[in-house]
């Protein structure tokens, strides 16, 4: 993984020192919280409905064990004893005080690791494919243009006060792990037919009050000009996109008003002024970056060892969790594994200093010394020996790390909602919770097979409610939480936005709503390779409308 050269270091400490400045004042009332405000959300610091909330940047979501154990040991000394990881790739700390907040960047910054760029109307933390290196598919690791992109992105003048927040992602596979087309920018790591890598850039999508698939700009741009290509399009919007309207303010909306083959028209133009220029990427700075993120020493193993074939084929509830949570990797002998933060009844993507420390402690072991976070609120060892599988799959299991669900019903990605957010309007962990404990039994969660329930407490969608295969939106009716229902959304290759049911249910009527569309699905598919999202494809919603609301 990326390590911090002296720039960077140098760079993180004196931010970490101009904020403690900044608290310090605050503290003895010489700022006002007006005043604090922006000082504090440019060091990813919020204030949220009871406490402060720090986000801390993970980019492309890369973690090594040391910084874990950081992450670990900050929760135990400065907040609850918890943190909770986000659909961003990065990790939020719901109690810090803010006397302490100087000390805990202090902390970060020990380990490379920040809260910069975390919030504001900047380039958000980057994000990324979590089996990236080792997807069998991949065109290229996209952790390298990840890396550049970072390093450009990072307090860019010009684009440090842009009209909204903007979104990053990159992924070097057909197949999308990384919701690209749901970001003010996606990228996808391409070859052309010269068999040049390049990038295929897709701008202005974005979920919130007004969700938009991105629409493909460029098909191929040339390795060597994506950072050039990436500003002429920051350029565009920085000097179209709305400053007088938060609701129109993102590229979005800018892309939709013009047009995208105006839009791709300008930053064409934009680019003609640029590219060649200071942006080049030079081949020797891709090297550089690529060293960084070399494979590691892989062994040379035959796949499928009989010890571990013999316990798969013996232990039902190894090969469920095996089922689930692992999938295949490109080098023969090795396994990618999936740590569901998803336990029945349990808080999605919140872990506990033991079980971050338990992680951190099982990834130097096993997977290198390095683990990953998904934009699914979940983490990832990526290099991992069959033949160990079984040992860290029953070490997992002893502190509450081997739920075996990811991709099925109880793997829920919800916000925070009314629980902790300010700009909630209803609570999305209790409804994810009563919905994991609905479909606990897991044989149930495999006959009904893949599907994405995503919750958002409000409309602004940070639990991507608008791409969940059932998406749940929690609306306020006179003080009272009622949940919208949509179907048919989905993040990957094939985006879409979902379609909704109808009138929204209340918090006591939710989850049996759920469990009717369930239902209705496995009374419509045509077998069981026909999965959820394929079977409202197919049929509609028209028949989870009418099993839904002919009764009402």
């Amino acid at each position: 993984m990326y390590r911090y050269d002296e720039f960077d270091h140098a760079f993180v400490q004196e931010r970490v020192a101009q904020f403690r400045d900044q608290v310090t004042r605050r503290l003895n009332g010489e700022l006002t919280e007006e005043e604090f405000r922006p000082l504090r959300l440019m060091n990813g610091l919020y204030l949220q409905l009871h406490a402060y909330m720090l986000r801390v940047a993970i980019p492309y979501g890369v973690l090594s064990s040391r910084q874990l154990h950081k992450l670990a040991d900050i929760a135990t000394k400065y907040d609850r004893g918890y943190a909770h990881f986000t659909t961003r790739q990065n990790l939020q700390y719901n109690w810090p005080r803010l006397e302490d907040m100087p000390d805990i960047l202090d902390e970060l910054a020990s380990v490379e690791m920040h809260a910069l760029q975390t919030s504001g109307n900047c380039i958000r933390n980057i994000t990324a494919d979590q089996y990236a290196g080792v997807a069998a598919d991949e065109i290229e690791d996209p952790r390298i243009c990840g890396e550049i992109l970072r390093q450009w992105s990072s307090l860019h003048p010009e684009f440090s006060f842009l009209p909204r927040k903007f979104k990053i992602a990159i992924t070097g596979s057909p197949r999308d792990r990384a919701a690209i087309k749901l970001h003010d920018i996606g990228i996808v790591m391409v070859r052309n037919p010269a068999g040049e890598t390049g990038c295929e850039f897709w701008v202005g999508g974005g979920q919130g009050r007004t969700p938009v698939i991105a629409k493909c700009i460029n098909a191929f741009v040339p390795r060597r000009d994506m950072l050039s290509y990436s500003e002429a399009i920051l350029r565009v919007y920085n000097m179209h996109g709305r400053r007088d309207n938060i609701y129109k303010a993102r590229i979005k909306i800018l892309v939709n008003e013009i047009g995208i083959d105006e839009f791709r028209r300008q930053t064409d133009e934009q680019w003609a002024l640029i590219r060649g220029g200071a942006l080049d990427v030079p081949a020797e700075e891709i090297a550089r970056i690529t060293a960084y993120f070399a494979p590691p020493a892989y062994e040379k193993l035959a796949p499928n060892p009989a010890g571990f074939v013999q316990k798969r084929d013996s232990d039902p509830a190894f090969a469920a969790w095996l089922r689930s949570n692992v999938a295949a990797h490109k080098i023969p002998g090795y396994a990618i594994v999936n740590i569901s933060l998803k336990p029945i009844g349990g808080i999605p993507g919140d872990a506990t200093d033991v079980q971050m420390h338990v992680a951190a402690d099982l990834a130097k072991r096993y997977s290198f010394d390095e683990l990953r976070v998904t934009h699914e609120q979940n983490l990832t060892f990526a290099d991992v020996r069959q033949s160990d599988l079984y040992d860290l799959w029953r070490q997992l299991g002893e502190h509450g790390l081997a739920t075996p669900n990811i991709g099925l019903v109880s793997d829920i990605i919800a916000c925070p909602g009314l629980d902790y957010c300010a700009l909630a309007n209803a609570r999305s962990i209790p409804v994810a919770q009563r919905i994991s404990e609905r479909f606990a039994d897991l044989k149930r969660q495999h006959d009904i097979g893949d599907l994405k329930i995503k919750i958002s407490g409000c409309i602004n969608a940070c639990g991507h409610h608008h791409v969940g295969h059932i998406g749940i939106l929690g609306v306020d009716k006179k003080g009272t939480e009622f949940y919208q229902i949509t179907l048919g959304g989905s993040a990957d290759e094939n985006a879409s936005i979902g379609e909704i049911l109808g009138a929204a249910f209340s918090y006591d009527e939710v989850v049996d709503a759920v469990e009717k569309v369930v239902e209705t699905y496995l009374k419509i598919r045509t077998g069981p390779d026909e999965n959820f999202l394929a079977a409202v494809r197919r049929a509609g919603i028209a028949p989870f409308k009418d099993a839904l609301y002919a009764v009402r």
